[in-house]
């Protein structure tokens, strides 16, 4: 298996937050370079754990499903990848958001 080309290569990275927790991000935002579609927040698995889950909103389920498909970041990579997110990092557990299309703004999601 190749290497993956990240979006934005470590050198690169800026410090935009204080981090030290990770979240899972999809491909698609880490190598592809789509923004962020939709974020939720769960219940952390470990205390590095920031709860986050970022998702571009283009995966289908097919995709969603493969493991290979998502890795384990520092928040603040992703930061740096979409800053947009920022605003919304400190929102409590069980938070979903979903942008607003074609805007840097996202609202929460309504059932």
């Amino acid at each position: 298996m190749g290497e993956f080309k990240y979006k934005i290569k470590p050198s690169e990275v800026k410090d935009l937050i204080p981090s030290g927790k990770y979240c899972y991000a999809s491909d698609k935002i880490t190598v592809d370079g789509e923004p962020v579609g939709y974020m939720h927040r769960e219940k952390p698995e470990e205390t590095e754990d920031s709860g986050w889950r970022f998702y571009s909103g283009t995966e289908d389920e097919e995709y969603v499903e493969n493991p290979y498909h998502f890795m384990m970041f520092d928040l603040n990579y992703i930061a740096n990848c979409d800053p947009a997110i920022i605003p919304h990092l400190k929102s409590k557990t069980g938070s979903e958001l979903e942008r607003v299309e074609g805007t840097d703004r996202f609202s929460p999601v309504q059932d």
